[in-house]
């Protein structure tokens, strides 16, 4: 651009002042036509340019400002990671101790299990003794029920009767056997019959023995300074623990008389029948349960 200025500017005094020839002036109206084509030329060429440098502008500021939002992308990235590795942490705090809370949790359980076991366990092995003792003196009352049968055979019809129900063994004796009525002496047959009955007795002194008057309804009339069906039932429950303490194998201690009046009846008192089954005394053997109760209380 600067050499066709200064050509101009060189012509141009030449074509003034006429000291040139014609050749040389159209020689040099030729070069300054050229000159200004190139002028066109490097004008468009400029102006192209300078397009090209707009678009290149406005390329490089939007590849800024994607640069930008690429830096801020990754800021928040980084932040995103940060605090994911903080959270991480805190979580892997959180459940270390959550692990260690469950852990205290499951031995704590563990050891109440492992009592509730030991507890179990001897629990079972009372119940496995109770179960043993309770054999062993049901076998004892079977074999007692069965010696007591056996020696008071000669009594079988005569108003006497032995069974064992509810883990007891029980020998009844009706009033016939025993006692005239309203009285509590005891006949001659019926001492024989508790002196048989004691001799088999003697030889269990582990067994409780309770013995029961009855009599039926009849009010009592009070012959003999009694009052009432109780005192005559209690009267003769006490002549028949005198006579099983003629034997003096018996522990007194394992003795107990009472008197039910005619409030246990086992028959109707509507009958003759009935009521002379009514009349009558019952001896109830039962074992002594101490060492069951020992185990029950423990």
């Amino acid at each position: 651009m600067k050499k066709i200025v200064v050509l101009i500017a060189f012509i141009a005094p030449l074509v003034f002042t006429n000291c040139v020839s014609s050749k040389v002036f159209q020689d040099l109206e030729s070069r300054y036509a050229k000159a200004k084509n190139e002028i066109r030329t490097l004008e468009a060429s400029q102006d192209s340019l300078q397009l090209a440098l707009k678009e290149r502008e406005t390329q490089l500021e939007s590849a800024q400002k994607a640069l930008k939002q690429s830096h801020l992308a990754a800021n928040e990235l980084q932040m995103a990671l940060a605090q994911l590795k903080e959270d991480y942490v805190l979580l892997g705090k959180s459940s270390d101790q959550k692990i260690q809370e469950s852990i205290a949790q499951n031995n704590a359980l563990l050891k109440e299990i492992a009592l509730k076991e030991s507890a179990l366990s001897a629990r079972e092995e009372r119940v496995d003794q109770l179960e043993e003792l309770i054999a062993l003196k049901e076998a004892a009352l079977s074999e007692l029920k069965q010696r007591l049968s056996d020696a008071l055979l000669n009594f079988k019809g005569k108003g006497l009767t032995v069974e064992q129900r509810n883990g007891k063994v029980y020998v009844s004796m009706e009033n016939k056997l025993l006692f005239q009525s309203g009285r509590w002496d005891i006949e001659a047959e019926g001492k024989k019959a508790i002196r048989q009955l004691a001799a088999v007795l003697q030889d269990n002194p582990d067994i409780s023995i309770l013995i029961e008057g009855h009599t039926d309804n009849v009010p009592f009339s009070g012959q003999g300074g009694l009052e009432s069906n109780w005192d005559l039932s209690t009267k003769r429950a006490t002549a028949v623990v005198n006579i099983l303490l003629e034997n003096d194998q018996l522990l007194p201690q394992n003795l107990t008389a009472a008197g039910r009046s005619e409030y246990i009846p086992i028959a109707p008192n509507s009958t003759p029948e009935g009521r002379a089954s009514n009349r009558r005394i019952e001896v109830i053997l039962s074992p002594q349960w101490d060492e069951i109760n020992a185990l029950l209380n423990n």
